[in-house]
């Protein structure tokens, strides 16, 4: 069982500190427990209720309201606030509380009902991605644990994949091919199959290789395929070569491709690109570089 401070509660809900005893002293909503040594904490079914309450609070529901509600009620009311209101925080407050109660069941709803609502590509770029930034953030700071993390990370998963296996396959001679992977030790797959997605849906032909890939696999794959582009993210630091020196071998490994980078290191280190890389910056840069990839016909639309 996971233990919280206040601080804790604080940085899952939004809610500050000082509130949150406010709210303890004068409704009673949460009462903490105490150690041996009279520290206060609290417990997973206080964090569950506290995160449940904050988003009532924060869509206009009166915490005096709130403190007369029993949990089934506060559970109904978040459930249809959840579905009818798209504002960027209330979706990422129910997402927050879909994976600290690892209730797939609830995740499933919050984004089905926003993919219906937004079409798969915003719902990643506006709610998704949001939401991965405020769960990297909560796991630096302790505040979540590991198999929370897992838990939705799978989820998410599981919808990149759906919606890639959707997109029709593609071929012919102006279908543009492309080869995507990760290095090894490299673990980000979450924007590696979004960038699957995005080639997949503007009508280009994607070769995935996943993860662990060494330079020599990949060349087995390029002799094999031929493609047009390889793109490739590098977020982690590598344990045996500098980011730039593992770009430079690409570059010189495969001087006839044409090479796309992206991810953390490649921004952070300043990395240098050879005549044949190209590095995109950002997921917007991404997009716009396959948007006027598109307006120049170039992949085959």
């Amino acid at each position: 069982m996971a233990v919280y401070s206040i601080k804790d509660l604080e940085k899952l809900s939004g809610i500050k500190a000082h509130t949150l005893r406010i709210w303890e002293q004068r409704y009673g909503i949460i009462t903490p427990k105490r150690t041996k040594t009279n520290i206060r904490f609290f417990e997973d079914e206080d964090l569950k209720l506290i995160l449940n309450i904050a988003l009532l609070n924060k869509n206009g529901v009166k915490i005096s309201k709130i403190a007369r509600m029993d949990k089934s009620e506060i559970a109904g009311k978040v459930a249809t606030i959840s579905e009818v209101n798209f504002e960027h925080s209330t979706q990422l407050d129910a997402l927050t509380i879909s994976m600290i109660e690892m209730d797939e069941y609830k995740f499933d709803r919050i984004i089905t009902t926003n993919i219906h609502q937004l079409g798969f590509e915003r719902t990643m770029l506006e709610v998704i991605y949001p939401f991965l930034e405020k769960l990297s953030i909560l796991w630096l700071t302790g505040s979540i644990t590991p198999v929370q993390e897992n838990f939705i990370s799978y989820l998410i998963r599981q919808k990149l994949i759906v919606a890639i296996d959707h997109e029709p396959l593609v071929s012919g001679k102006h279908t543009k091919k492309f080869i995507i992977y990760l290095p090894e030790g490299e673990k980000q797959e979450l924007s590696l199959l979004f960038m699957h997605y995005l080639l997949k849906s503007r009508r280009n032909h994607v070769i995935y290789l996943g993860q662990d890939i060494s330079v020599a696999d990949l060349g087995d794959a390029c002799h094999i395929h031929q493609p047009d582009y390889i793109f490739t993210m590098i977020s982690e630091t590598f344990a045996k070569e500098s980011v730039q020196r593992y770009v430079d071998r690409l570059a010189q490994t495969f001087p006839q491709y044409n090479i796309l980078l992206s991810g953390y290191q490649v921004v952070s280190q300043n990395v240098k690109p050879p005549a044949n890389v190209q590095i995109l910056k950002s997921l917007d840069q991404a997009i716009y570089f396959l948007s006027h990839f598109g307006e120049n016909g170039s992949n085959g639309q």
